[in-house]
Parts: C-alpha cells; sequence; structure tokens
C-alpha cells in the first residue's frame, strides 16, 4: 500500500569458515574436552570432516599455533598438537600488552605495589618447604653477588619469582613474571644499585621471608608493601639525582 513502511535490515557480517573452525576447536581445547598434547586429526581428514577448504583448515591451525593453543610440528610423526595455556602464556601476553600500549612505567609499578604484597600474604599461608628453599637459594645468591650488579639483579628477580610461586596462585604468578621482567628492563638499575642500597635490599628480602616462613601473612604483606613502595620512589628519583637514597626495612 502507499506509503506503507517495511522493515530494515542492518548489514550482516558473515565470519570466515577459518574463524568457524578456529573459534570451535579453541572452544574445545579451553573446555577440557581436548587435553594437553592430544593431537588433532591429520590436515586431510580435517578437511573431510569439516567439508572445507585445504587452504581454511591450515589458516585455522596457524590462528591457534599464534595463540599458542597448538604446537604445529613438522615431519614424520608431526602434527597439530593441543597445548592448554599456562602461567608463560599469560605473562608473554601482559608483556605484548604493556609494550604494545606503551605503559607508563609508573603505572608498572602501582601494579606491582597492589599485587606483590598480596603475593607475599598468601605466600605466608601457602609456602611449602620447596618454596622456602627456593627463596633461601636466591637470596643467598643476592647476597654473595657482591659488586656484581647482574648477578645481583638476576638474584632478585629470582627472589620476587619464587614469592610469586609460593602464593600458589596462577593468575597472580603470570602476572607477577610480566612484570618484573618488564621494570627490570624499563629501569636502569646499575645507576643506583650502590652496595648501600644492595644490603638494605637483602635486609628487606631477608625480613620478608622470615614472616613467609613463620607464615605470618599480615606481616609479609606489610613488609613487601613498604619494599616495593621504597624501590619505586627510588627508581622513580633515579634519573633527577646522581645519588638515590633507599629507605631500610623497619622493625615491626
Amino acid at each position: 500500500m502507499p506509503g506503507r513502511s517495511h522493515p530494515r535490515f542492518d548489514a550482516l557480517t558473515v565470519p570466515k569458515a577459518s574463524d568457524v573452525l578456529a573459534s570451535e576447536v579453541r572452544e574445545r581445547i579451553l573446555s577440557g574436552e581436548f587435553t594437553e598434547g592430544m593431537a588433532l586429526p591429520p590436515e586431510r581428514q580435517l578437511v573431510e570432516q569439516t567439508g572445507l577448504s585445504r587452504a581454511t583448515v591450515r589458516e585455522a591451525l596457524r590462528i591457534l599455533e599464534v595463540e599458542k593453543l597448538l604446537q604445529i610440528r613438522p615431519g614424520r610423526g608431526g602434527g597439530a598438537f593441543v597445548h592448554r595455556p599456562g602461567r608463560e602464556s599469560l605473562a608473554s601476553t601482559v608483556q605484548l600488552v604493556i609494550r604494545g600500549q606503551r605503559i607508563r612505567l609508573e603505572a608498572l609499578h602501582e601494579t606491582r605495589e597492589a599485587i606483590e604484597p598480596t603475593c607475599a600474604a598468601l605466600a605466608a599461608v601457602r609456602r611449602t618447604d620447596r618454596d622456602l628453599a627456593e627463596l633461601d637459594a636466591a637470596q643467598r645468591d643476592l647476597v654473595e653477588a657482591g659488586d656484581d650488579i647482574p648477578r645481583f639483579l638476576r638474584a632478585n628477580i629470582d627472589w620476587h619469582s619464587a614469592v610469586a610461586r609460593a602464593s600458589d596462585n596462577e593468575l597472580l604468578i603470570g602476572f607477577m613474571s610480566a612484570l618484573s621482567q618488564s621494570i627490570y628492563a624499563a629501569t636502569n638499575l646499575e645507576q643506583f644499585m650502590d652496595a648501600e642500597i644492595r644490603s638494605i635490599t637483602a635486609r628487606a628480602h631477608a625480613k620478608i621471608t622470615d614472616a613467609i616462613r613463620d607464615q605470618d601473612g599480615p606481616a609479609a604483606m606489610r613488609r613487601m608493601a613498604r619494599h616495593v613502595c621504597g624501590f619505586a620512589d627510588a627508581a622513580a628519583r633515579v634519573d633527577r639525582r646522581g645519588q638515590v637514597e633507599l629507605s631500610g626495612p623497619t622493625e615491626d
């Protein structure tokens, strides 16, 4: 009839077949239906089973390989094998976001100050004898580093990583791994890691380790907060001062 309005339709976006296949395989991996190390059917069988072209199947597999949900192995005995995401996947993704978005160093320190004291508190509750051994080993290496700054810094990262692992929280472990590596990569620590500051750092670590060993969560959280805040303050001043003072751990 004249003047009668007709319904309107929005433009439709039809997903690519490779995206649809990748989405199905991704969901079956994440749901646990496809277990770690499981081999997917050979490419020829995937083509037959899905009715898709070989190029489409290959593109879907490449998508999942980039996402690190599949490992593609060439040659005899090769193929596409399931790889369920772990803490290393989280750490890698967080690092990519940090670099890609050019996250400010100040923001990294703020995030660390929010997360790491909680790691220490959880570590005090959940630590095992193995965790304590790792903390002690990293602390011993840090103290024995002497004037070897690169060795000191590696031991420092090892100690903080051991605290995160002792928290027994996969998300916190992944976040702390990415944050620690990014902070240390973005900070010219050798400018202010003099003997006094290395000594202060060692004493702070020892006090935090003692709280974790004693399973004193509040003390571990409090001491770690003081330590990472002091480090952030020192790092923020390093470009403006030739000599940086880092407050030592107070008794509590």
